[in-house]
């Protein structure tokens, strides 16, 4: 169950910023945005923004350890409700939410996890943004970030306006083109999940079977 809690709560244990994976066009030759004008654009682009498909590579760290937990794979999202995370290193994992359920396929230790989204959301800060019914300047307090990262991204942090159980504040880092790039999740422990995205495509046709998901023969199914 920890590799659950490492590689896939983060994820939908997405989200943020609304589809962070969207873009704004046309920043101009105006002074640089707010983190408040930052933030309100990218809800803008993300709510326009009804399918999105990306590669992302994962990381994990703990305090007092200087080993980190990596993985990488592939995200595909069809707003309102439905997103898949397909974890292609280092264990083959998949996170379908069909926006009723969510279904947790490991495949190293044969199961699958089924829980109601209700469920889920409890504990995935971000999951509201990616499947449409967040909104970030609604659900965050948007603050300047406490480091800015590389030089060419914009940042900014958000801090959930309602206590969340396991998540602190976020860190999210954007493009010229107002692309976000990079998405670090940090939990009350410090702990810090940091996702990169790459290969962002958006509304572009998504086969509707692609949140259906047929777990081999012999997998134990786990229904909380």
């Amino acid at each position: 169950m920890n590799r659950i809690a490492f590689c896939l709560k983060p994820l939908l244990s997405l989200v943020v910023g609304g589809m962070f994976l969207a873009f704004f066009p046309g920043a101009g030759q105006c002074a640089a945005p707010t983190p408040l004008e930052l933030a309100q654009k990218l809800q803008a682009r993300y709510e326009e923004t009804k399918t999105m498909t990306a590669d992302f590579k994962q990381s994990t760290s703990v305090p007092m350890s200087t080993r980190k937990r990596l993985g990488a794979g592939k995200v595909v999202i069809f707003k309102p409700g439905r997103i898949r995370w397909d974890y292609q290193t280092p264990d083959k994992q998949v996170l379908i939410s069909d926006g009723k359920k969510v279904f947790m396929y490991l495949a190293d230790s044969a199961q699958m996890i089924v829980q109601p989204v209700s469920q889920y959301i409890n504990s995935d800060v971000t999951y509201a943004f990616f499947v449409g019914t967040g909104n970030i300047v609604r659900d965050f307090k948007v603050l300047p970030p406490e480091r800015q990262g590389d030089a060419s991204l914009k940042a900014i942090k958000l801090v959930p306006k309602t206590a969340h159980p396991q998540v602190d504040y976020l860190h999210v880092w954007i493009d010229d083109n107002f692309m976000v790039r990079r998405l670090e999740i940090v939990d009350h422990f410090g702990s810090i999940t940091d996702l990169a995205f790459s290969n962002i495509r958006r509304n572009e046709p998504v086969p509707p079977e692609t949140f259906v998901f047929t777990p081999p023969l012999g997998t134990e199914i786990i229904e909380q």
